[in-house]
């Protein structure tokens, strides 16, 4: 995928590790543990790779110049779930366990679950080139 400036849903993988290698340009990857913690938040630039645990989520946002990258799974049937948008975790997720979960009214909830209907990439800006 090669787009200025746009963010990739963050998702994280169920079955399988994840090495992220750049392949041209530059993008933002952030890496959090399941209790929260940030374990890498920098800069992936053209040659450089970066591994992503299993059940780790990540997001990465392209630079200004793009970024283009390819990840490489160790699980031949590789799931990936995203934590955003219509085929999120949280959309799955009953009402009430979200609102005793996060000590959220109802209709937060319900905001949450269902405020973003994008579920892999937003992007800011209107007419981008797109390589798969």
């Amino acid at each position: 995928m090669y787009l200025q400036n746009a963010i990739l849903a963050p998702h994280y993988n169920l079955n399988s590790h994840s090495v992220i290698f750049a392949i041209r340009g530059n993008g933002r990857i952030q890496v959090v543990r399941h209790d929260g913690q940030n374990i890498f938040d920098g800069e992936l630039r053209e040659g450089q790779a970066r591994t992503v645990p299993q059940n780790f989520a990540v997001i990465k946002k392209a630079g200004s110049e793009g970024f283009e990258w390819v990840a490489f799974k160790t699980n031949d049937n590789a799931l990936r779930n995203p934590l955003a948008g219509r085929l999120s975790a949280i959309r799955a997720i009953p009402e009430d366990v979200l609102i005793n979960s996060y000590r959220i009214n109802r209709e937060q909830a319900r905001r949450l679950k269902f405020s973003r209907d994008e579920s892999t990439v937003f992007s800011s800006e209107s007419a981008q080139r797109r390589r798969y």
